[in-house]
């Protein structure tokens, strides 16, 4: 292995110093103002940030999951005597009626239910009950993050 010895030369301080003199021998005083005292955002920028509003499509499957989150999820049943829900009992405490957003977010769950676990489930029940916890939330998710990119 070989050494490689290095010297540095010694660098004169002064020396950007002066090349900055040679450059501008005439130099401006510094007069920046002195930093101001921090200030509220101008309300017109704290109302131009977008808001992401949920559609209805979104809010339903998003408030059937948290319905599943906290009162469990049931397979072969709507509603276990406990309280837990198959995946269209949740969507049903969540819609609170059988409306526009819960038919539409039961077909865009079954649709994604179908596009991760094949095109033989024709019905959401039966695609619950044939599928684990995990394999059921994934489906659920994936269905949100669409109505979400979708804005539906």
């Amino acid at each position: 292995m070989n050494r490689t010895t290095t010297c540095f030369t010694s660098v004169d301080p002064d020396l950007y110093a002066k090349a900055f003199q040679l450059l501008d021998p005439t130099p401006e005083p510094d007069v920046s103002p002195a930093p101001a005292a921090p200030t509220a955002a101008p309300a017109v920028l704290a109302a131009a940030l977008p808001v992401h509003r949920p559609g209805p499509v979104e809010k339903t499957l998003t408030d059937a999951l948290a319905f599943l989150d906290t009162h469990g999820w049931a397979k072969h049943r709507l509603i276990h005597p406990e309280g837990a829900r198959c995946s269209i009992g949740a969507l049903r405490a969540a819609a609170g009626a059988r409306n526009a957003a819960y038919r539409d977010a039961g077909n865009l769950l079954l649709d994604e239910a179908r596009c991760q676990h094949g095109k033989q489930w024709d019905a959401i029940p039966t695609w619950n009950d044939s599928h684990t916890g995990p394999q059921v939330r994934g489906v659920w998710e994936a269905a949100i993050q669409r109505a979400h990119h979708l804005n539906i």
